[in-house]
């Protein structure tokens, strides 16, 4: 019998929710013994999650004056989906609005089970509108917070992301930690003739935007620290890999300067001050990962390799390490290990023996600096979602998929949620993961995804 167990959780300001230990029923052990058996030994069991107790968070029916009441369904439903998709609240949305009046009553609230409840008002204000959020505190009956949130017209570029925006506030001013929603994911998708190029979606799965259209092959795309830059490689000019940097705002494109004999320059990610990029060079007489100081527009430093391969580096968030993936084992066997960010002694972090077997790839260190996700499967051809606990130096490790292939995972900037690029028998996916609960969200589907890299909260548009 498998049990699950809830931690005690205390929501300030509420009730107090007890700690249960539930019996899975027999069904779901079945199902969990077929898993187990597919699982990657010495990885904890994914269905044993530390869950948290989900309050029940409700949306009053927005309301709107000096014009802004055309704006207040799109703006609430945005909301509302966004709160969903934090994973920390069960959502009571879609109430008729003559349930409740323009005046808060907190007993109706608390019949419905509410513990949290938002309220919002939108006014038109100049050339655009405000948004005015507040969160109530239904069990003590007051105001916790309040805020003003400017909103572009709706036909503006930014008008979701300024919501989204205001949706991460609820949801710090509700739990104390950040949201996600105002975020977008980069990522490739290859067409018809194999070219690769890039493109953007918001978080939530909407505004679907290209990047890059140079009919060739173009990978790795990685956000800069402030959302401004995605560095990627392409074949696109010289017909090598080459590593270059795009300015969203501007569209302006530079190539990282070649090194005669350098090889081919792939797997870029910025240093969290952003003044660096950190890449693989393959093929040259130093195989390896090294740096390029682009603030300064200068200065190739080689940090680690030889005559293995050493790829996708990734910081931790306080920019002291590096972790990356190596065939330094062997081919077969690629392995994520960690090393000081200048470069020095690594240590392995995947679940690997000498002579034993195990394939882990595309390593990304959570942002607030506890978790490593990556990739990998004890034989080639079916790959899950890994996260391994740095407080423990990765002798800890979660498994977060169990069915189809799972591959290239990138944090979200809650540090909570993960995306990754997914195949089941219906064909291809863009999917989240929550690492809380479990909760599995396709994004994008029936295109032939590859390499998401999930923005950091972005700031907003001038």
């Amino acid at each position: 019998m498998i049990r699950m167990t809830v931690r005690t959780g205390v929501w300030t300001g509420t009730r107090c929710v007890i700690t249960l230990l539930v019996a899975v029923p027999a069904v779901w052990t079945h199902a969990a013994s077929a898993q187990e058996r597919e699982s990657i030994p010495g990885v904890s069991l994914g269905l044993v999650y530390e869950n948290e107790p989900q309050p029940a968070l409700a949306i009053q029916p927005f309301t709107g004056r000096f014009g802004g009441a055309g704006l207040t369904s799109q703006v609430q439903d945005i909301i509302g989906r966004d709160l969903r998709n934090s994973d920390r609240f069960v959502v009571i949305d879609s109430l008729p609005r003559g349930l409740v009046g323009d005046v808060v009553d907190y007993t109706l609230w608390d019949r419905l089970g509410a513990v949290w409840l938002i309220t919002g008002q939108v006014e038109g204000a100049g050339e655009g509108y405000v948004l005015i959020l507040e969160l109530h505190d239904v069990i003590y009956r007051r105001t916790v917070e309040r805020g003003r949130f400017r909103i572009p017209d709706g036909e503006d570029d930014d008008f979701r992301m300024a919501v989204h925006r205001a949706s991460d506030e609820a949801v710090r001013w509700a739990t104390g930690d950040p949201g996600m929603a105002a975020s977008r994911i980069a990522f490739t998708l290859t067409d018809s003739d194999y070219n690769t190029d890039i493109y953007l979606i918001d978080s939530d799965g909407e505004n679907l935007q290209r990047v890059t259209n140079f009919r060739d092959i173009t990978l790795s795309p990685a956000w800069s620290p402030d959302g401004s830059k995605i560095a990627y490689m392409s074949y696109k000019e010289t017909g090598f890999p080459r590593i270059y940097e795009f300015t969203l705002v501007t569209r302006e494109e530079r190539m990282l300067p070649e090194v005669r004999g350098a090889g081919d320059y792939i797997t870029p990610t910025y240093s969290p001050d952003g003044s660096t990029l950190a890449f693989s060079v393959l093929g040259s007489g130093r195989s390896g990962v090294f740096t390029y100081n682009v603030e300064r527009d200068c200065c190739l430093t080689y940090l680690s390799g030889g005559q293995w391969y050493d790829l996708s580096p990734t910081y931790s968030p306080d920019g002291d390490w590096m972790a990356f993936n190596t065939n330094r084992f062997g081919d077969r066997v690629p392995q994520i290990m960690v090393m000081p960010a200048d470069g020095g002694e690594a240590q392995t972090l995947s679940p690997y023996e000498y002579g034993g077997r195990g394939y882990y790839t595309s390593p990304d260190w959570s942002p607030d600096g506890n978790l490593v996700a990556f990739h990998g499967a004890i034989r080639r051809g079916t790959y899950h979602i890994l996260v391994a606990d740095m407080e423990t130096d990765g002798r800890r490790l979660r498994q977060l998929t169990w069915e189809g292939n799972n591959e290239d995972p990138s944090w979200a900037p809650d540090a909570r949620h993960l995306v990754f690029a997914g195949e089941r028998r219906w064909g291809f996916g863009l999917f989240v993961v929550d690492i809380a609960t479990g909760r599995l969200r396709p994004i994008l589907s029936g295109r032939r995804i590859g390499l998401p890299d999930w923005s950091p909260a972005l700031p907003p548009v001038g």
